[in-house]
């Protein structure tokens, strides 16, 4: 039953934590109603992230709970106190899960490695209290700032075997059977199609080296687009080394092995031509059945100038030294497994990235993004100090100069966030 459950990809939505809200307070005492200020700052809101798991086998928990949020902020407090930090999300995935962004299709990480951490989603950053805003100008604000809130973002996890060898091959050729007596994995071996339902591991041992090989579900024609069960575990074999093909070649099931081998490399080379491209070694499976030697030598003739080809039982265990030496000679030729490339310029937006745009809407020029949602959370409109807080940074961040490049004039109206106003140059 667990085979069938097994889930490769899924999608989740994660929300890091808003920061907590300064504190607008002033100190008391009995006669002294107000003596100064001493608002403490928010708490930052919690962080995301992603880790590698070795012990976690595949995605099926993420069907039953989607949704990760952090911990928000908590409020700063009188007495210059600060808010309490929010509670960090660490989502546990297998290793060699390759992490999306829903939305661009970028590739955010490559959980390669067991225990490696990723920072996901930043929390939001918390709120000054009121005591920061003090100045030998400003003695008494009376204002504090919002926490930072967060946006919720839609991640894509695809599980990807890292193997150095990937099993491939028609259903019922023996595969499972090749990899349960070439290392210690116990696959379910059955006599029918698609006994496999999910990639199994298994390491090769080979005198003091060793080598990870993958048993790929059996693939079928029109894999690539779909057909059978091999859509969903091509991208199994993207990151392997080099591919065993194993074929049938007693021919007990009416297919002619060498048409097997000849519709197995068109999906290959349909579904990704790098992928098609990868160093393969034949193994001729079932020669202990009458009829098979000559299938064998009619397969070789074909193919064994292009290929290496050894002819095995993977019943009886005839021939696998052979190709268990042949595969690791293959492998000392070719470069490591590697993780998938990463998009560097992709990045969700941190906290305190400050930017603005402004649209001419009938007349009236709008000012919107990252810079006014911060100008939002820090001024009061009914505090002289704050506003002039409001104007001295529209000036800092080129608010202004951009406003009279577009050709704004006396009298105009400019938008930004709730607060509307005539320009005055």
């Amino acid at each position: 039953m667990a085979d069938k459950l097994f889930t490769d990809k899924v999608k989740i939505t994660i929300k890091s934590g808003d920061g907590g809200d300064g504190m607008n307070s002033f100190k008391s005492y009995k006669g002294k109603p107000a003596c100064g200020p001493d608002g403490g700052d928010g708490g930052n809101g919690g962080n995301i992230y992603i880790q590698a798991d070795a012990s976690v086998n595949d995605l099926l928990s993420f069907r039953y709970v989607s949704k990760y949020t952090a911990g928000n902020g908590e409020r700063g407090g009188s007495n210059k106190c600060f808010g309490r930090y929010g509670e960090d999300v660490v989502i546990k995935v297998p290793v060699g899960t390759v992490v999306r962004d829903e939305q661009t299709g970028s590739v955010i990480c490559d959980m390669f490695s067991d225990g490696e951490k990723k920072l996901i989603a930043e929390g939001g950053r918390g709120g000054k209290g009121n005591v920061r805003f003090t100045t030998s100008r400003r003695h008494a604000p009376n204002f504090a700032q919002k926490g930072e809130k967060t946006e919720p973002h839609v991640l894509i996890l695809e599980l990807k075997v890292i193997a150095d060898v990937g099993i491939i091959g028609f259903p019922n050729v023996g595969k499972s059977t090749v990899l349960s007596k070439i290392s210690a994995a116990k696959p379910k071996i059955a006599n029918y199609h698609f006994t496999t339902l999910s990639p199994n591991l298994g390491v090769v041992k080979y005198y003091d080296n060793s080598f990870v090989a993958a048993d790929i579900p059996g693939l079928i024609e029109g894999a690539s687009s779909g057909a059978g069960l091999g859509h969903d575990f091509l991208r199994h074999i993207e990151r392997t080394r080099m591919l065993l093909h194993v074929v049938d070649i007693s021919g007990v099931e009416g297919r002619d092995p060498a048409d097997d081998f000849k519709k197995i490399n068109a999906e290959l080379k349909s579904y990704s031509k790098t992928l098609s491209s990868r160093p393969q070694i034949i193994a001729l499976n079932k020669c202990d059945i009458p009829g098979a030697e000559e299938n064998a030598r009619a397969f070789i003739k074909k193919y064994g100038k292009k290929y290496k080809i050894h002819k095995i039982s993977a019943v009886d265990g005839s021939g696998l030294n052979e190709l268990i030496k042949s595969i690791f000679e293959e492998l000392k030729t070719l470069p490591p497994v590697s993780r998938v490339e990463s998009d560097e310029s992709f990045t969700y937006r941190k906290s305190g990235d400050l930017g603005f745009e402004i649209y001419v809407d009938g007349g009236t020029y709008v000012v919107v993004g990252t810079l006014v949602d911060m100008l939002c959370r820090n001024v009061v409109l009914s505090d002289p100090d704050s506003m002039a807080y409001f104007q001295k940074i529209l000036r800092e961040k080129g608010v202004i100069a951009e406003l009279t490049k577009m050709g704004v004039k006396e009298g105009d109206t400019v938008e930004i966030g709730e607060v509307e106003f005539d320009f005055v140059s």
